[in-house]
């Protein structure tokens, strides 16, 4: 029997269900952990598993306050993703138990899947390849003819974190002006970047393509609803690869089709997969991907061995790299092992 106990729902992965747990173990075998897999279909049934885990490995279902409140000796909750929206971290917080994530793992594919998104739409690159396809070869350079250039246009960001830091160092070769939003990121933070802060209204106002950041958090549910995209310019674009939750989709469908903006580069929906009737299906100046930006021939080993690093510092009593509620670390009984960043959150 193994010296701690690594509950996780059975069957649940970002990539290829039932495809192991090599690249978790690669850490976790060096303490004598082991990965028991519980199922997932109610939270009874995780429950009578996970009771007396001493780690969770969340992923596939919502690790619920009924859930948390029900774990014996659990020291350390872990997700292999950047969002920690499937996790009750209030829950956790007041039990004292640190929830890590993966902040840092795909910054650059996100990005870069932004920037492909941005460029996508703007260019009509998808109609031009259906005019292509389809025989309508001499259809394109008229339609591109109404389009302006894209130097001097204005990219906004709402919120400020690493992934749109990181499609700032790629817009900006563009020529493009970029403008931030972002109540938790200081000013110096931005000039590097070459970024000026304004207000999320100077920011709908003035942007020609409008990146969402946001994390889905409580307080950034339905961030953007009809009225944020009234105020946007009618030939602006709203890009997201962020959370879907943090817009309303129902007010950027209406935006969409009454002309209060011109496009949209979806990789996230309020509801995934969306329903075959969801009117975006049938844009023309819509992009959609399947929540897809972070995926990459690097994507699955890099989180879960992070995953599994994770939670060997905190079951070897140390604290962990990335916690998003880091308050419960100095009165916790792991040892600090490492300066503790004040950057450190959900949006870090």
């Amino acid at each position: 029997m193994a010296r701690f106990k690594v509950v996780t729902p059975v069957g649940a992965s970002f990539s290829v269900a039932g495809g192991g747990y090599s690249y978790e173990m690669e850490a976790l075998s060096r303490i004598d952990a082991e990965i028991v897999e519980a199922p997932g279909t109610t939270a009874q049934e995780f429950i009578a598993v996970a009771r007396d885990a001493d780690a969770l490995y969340a992923k596939g279902i919502p690790i619920t306050k009924t859930i948390i409140d029900r774990l014996e000796r659990c020291k350390v909750i872990s997700l292999g993703s950047v969002g920690v929206d499937s996790v009750d971290v209030a829950a956790a917080t007041t039990r004292g138990i640190p929830v890590t994530n993966v902040p840092d793992t795909f910054i650059e594919e996100v990005a870069d899947h932004a920037m492909t998104l941005l460029l996508g739409v703007f260019r009509n690159l998808v109609e031009q390849d259906r005019m292509v396809r389809t025989g309508r070869w001499a259809e394109g350079r008229p339609q591109l003819l109404k389009i302006p250039r894209l130097m001097g246009k204005t990219l906004g960001f709402i919120a400020f974190g690493h992934v749109a830091r990181a499609v700032a160092v790629r817009a900006r070769p563009f020529g493009l002006r970029m403008i931030a939003f972002d109540p938790f990121v200081e000013e110096l933070a931005m000039s590097p970047y070459g970024v000026e802060p304004a207000s999320l209204s100077e920011l709908l106002a003035q942007s020609d393509f409008v990146s969402m950041h946001a994390p889905a958090t409580p307080e950034a549910h339905h961030m953007l609803t009809e009225a944020q995209f009234r105020q946007m310019k009618k030939s602006a674009c709203f890009i997201n690869t962020g959370r879907g939750p943090t817009v309303e989709e129902k007010g950027l469908i209406r935006a969409l089709q009454e002309g209060w903006i011109a496009g949209a580069g979806l990789d996230v929906l309020e509801t995934e997969p969306p329903a075959p009737d969801n009117p975006l299906l049938k844009m023309d100046n819509v992009i959609l991907t399947a929540h897809v930006a972070s995926a990459s021939a690097r994507f699955d080993p890099a989180r879960r061995r992070r995953v599994g690093h994770e939670i060997a510092l905190v079951l070897g009593g140390r604290w962990p790299m990335s916690c998003v509620n880091p308050t419960v670390l100095p009165t916790s009984d792991l040892r600090r092992w490492q300066p503790h960043a004040m950057d450190r959150g959900p949006n870090s």
